[in-house]
């Protein structure tokens, strides 16, 4: 019985919610784990009969693993999507997750680079001769010059440069599509990228950047390309991945006085709350020059 609803919910998210492959699968991998535990701890196979007693059991599972309060949150969330979809169906009548708290989450800001280290990552580093250094220069800079994610970079096409409004057509999460400008040298240098692949026969011409074989990308070669280039900047940052690139951006933009709604909208949220963590870097850089020149700072 639980089966079932967990298929019709997966599928209503994929056709309907249009979620990317990636989200289903994490929705699925938990909906699994929660039918086993509810399945062996409790013998239950039936989505009406289950409490909030059943699932605060199960994410204390979770909790006695030592994962994290992301994690368990993550998960509690997904649960809860899950029985608001059982209650729309008529097939319980009501969601046991709201009878929940949510684990408080420590405040974490998001990593970036400072302005110098951005210099060095795109000025002054040498990413090598032949095609491949070309791609991985090109990952480099749309990256930070769009802010897309690792994943929207992946699938992005040639297609989807709009040549004479100097701007790229991103598709992010839930299909939304988005705009965002991109300068004019960065549009030379992608002018000869298209062009080199030409000149490589068998090379995928659908998507914009390809491996040196002539493949699209893939995630985990942005996310090694990335973290090697960004521990040659010098950077302290404990964190090397495609997303700081993306943080970078909105920092960066927020630092030189951007409005808050329009860096929402270039990064693509949904909500002007997941933006306004960059707010809290602000706070601290105005915190930090306050203390070193104000006289009683």
């Amino acid at each position: 019985m639980i089966d079932e609803s967990i298929t019709n919910f997966l599928q209503y998210l994929k056709f309907e919610k249009r979620y990317s492959p990636n989200t289903i699968v994490a929705y699925h991998n938990d909906l699994i784990q929660f039918r086993d535990f509810l399945a062996t701890e409790f013998g239950l196979n039936d989505t009406s009969l289950v409490t909030h007693f059943h699932i605060r059991s199960w994410l204390v599972t979770f909790k006695d693993d030592k994962k994290t309060a992301k994690t368990i949150n993550r998960k509690s969330s997904g649960i809860s999507s899950f029985f608001r979809y059982l209650m729309r169906q008529g097939l319980v009548e009501k969601n046991p997750v709201r009878q929940m708290h949510s684990i408080r989450l420590p405040e974490r800001l998001p990593s970036y680079l400072k302005e110098q280290e951005t210099e060095q990552l795109l000025e002054e580093q040498n990413f090598g001769e032949g095609f491949r250094g070309f791609t991985d220069r090109m990952i480099c800079e749309l990256l930070y010059q769009t802010g897309m994610r690792r994943a929207e970079l992946v699938q992005l096409k040639e297609l989807d440069i709009e040549w004479g409004m100097k701007q790229v057509r991103i598709l992010g999460k839930g299909n939304k599509e988005r705009l965002v400008p991109i300068s004019p040298m960065l549009i030379d240098s992608l002018k000869d990228y298209i062009q080199e692949k030409k000149d490589r026969p068998g090379t995928d011409r659908d998507h914009l950047l390809v491996l040196d074989s002539g493949r699209p990308l893939y995630a985990g070669y942005v996310y090694k390309v990335v973290k090697s280039r960004l521990a040659e900047t010098g950077t302290t940052l404990t964190k090397k991945s495609p997303h700081v690139l993306r943080h970078t951006f909105a920092t960066q933009l927020l630092n030189n006085g951007a409005n808050i709604q329009a860096i929402k909208d270039l990064l693509g949220h949904s909500s002007l709350a997941a933006t306004q963590v960059y707010t809290h870097n602000n706070i601290e850089k105005l915190k930090e020059i306050h203390r070193l020149n104000h006289p009683k700072g």
